[in-house]
């Protein structure tokens, strides 16, 4: 109940009308938008983070549009299909610009379960760098030849734009949206908010570094090449779940754990 004076928002659970796994589904990735919004991400209800449903590639939930990041409940999920045609009754619409971006992505990449996608200071700051991304940190590093670039073609709201997306994206699990913001992707949830992390983290260390004026230090080629390796190993040896995940989900049933009804 909200205190006096204020609004809350009362949304029926969904739980006794979905499948045990797309329940867990809609856990974890409401999870991830608190998780988003406590790490200073957001911007205001705009931005997008989705996840297929299990056991259907055709369906995915994304955010209800209106709704805070902090708001955001596993019952307030909206569940699409690739057309964008809700497959659940809600009350919520959702943000065509998601819609684009992450029908897109999920109809070419079966290999990806999750896409998060933000607008960051630093993440837009990059974006408009014109050498993107620089290997000037551990977290930039891990990056390096794995990240896809996509130029800016307007606000992402014609349908007509995924197949440049996509063309761009190729297998690529990371992409810099010049002029625009940062996307991660994953096989799984917790895999695609790690890469975001270590993205955001790059950025930021990247601007701060050039905010100096001194000469910046890149290491050889044959050191970046081993150090990106050596960063993918912990992603390829569990496909199913990332080793960080568990210990969000715990910090965000710390703070506040709402997001799971």
């Amino acid at each position: 109940m909200a205190p006096d004076g204020m609004q809350s928002i009362e949304i029926p659970s969904v739980r006794d009308k979905v499948s045990a796994e797309e329940w867990e589904a809609r856990v974890n990735l409401a999870c991830a938008y608190r998780l988003v919004d406590h790490f200073g991400w957001t911007h205001l209800t705009a931005n997008h983070i989705s996840l297929r449903v299990p056991g259907d590639e055709e369906h995915f939930l994304l955010n209800p549009y209106g709704l805070f990041y902090d708001e955001v409940t596993a019952s307030s999920l909206v569940k699409i299909d690739l057309d964008g045609n809700k497959i659940m009754e809600s009350e919520f619409g959702i943000n065509q610009a998601g819609y684009v971006i992450h029908s897109a992505i999920h109809a070419a990449r079966k290999d990806v379960t999750c896409a998060l996608h933000t607008h960051t200071e630093a993440g837009m700051a990059v974006s408009a760098q014109k050498d993107g991304l620089l290997p000037l940190s551990m977290s930039a590093i891990r990056f390096h030849d794995r990240i896809a670039y996509h130029d800016y073609e307007g606000v992402t709201l014609d349908v007509e734009e995924r197949d440049s997306i996509v063309a761009d994206l190729g297998d690529k699990y990371a992409m810099i949206l010049r002029n625009h913001g940062l996307l991660t992707l994953g096989r799984n949830l917790g895999e695609a908010f790690y890469l975001m992390y270590n993205l955001e983290k790059a950025c930021r260390s990247q601007l701060s570094a050039m905010a100096g004026g001194r000469e910046l230090e890149i290491p050889p080629e044959n050191v970046l090449q081993k150090s990106a390796e050596q960063s993918w190993r912990p992603n390829n040896s569990n496909t199913d779940q990332h080793p960080a995940w568990p210990a969000l989900m715990r910090k965000m049933d710390r703070i506040d754990p709402s997001y799971r009804t």
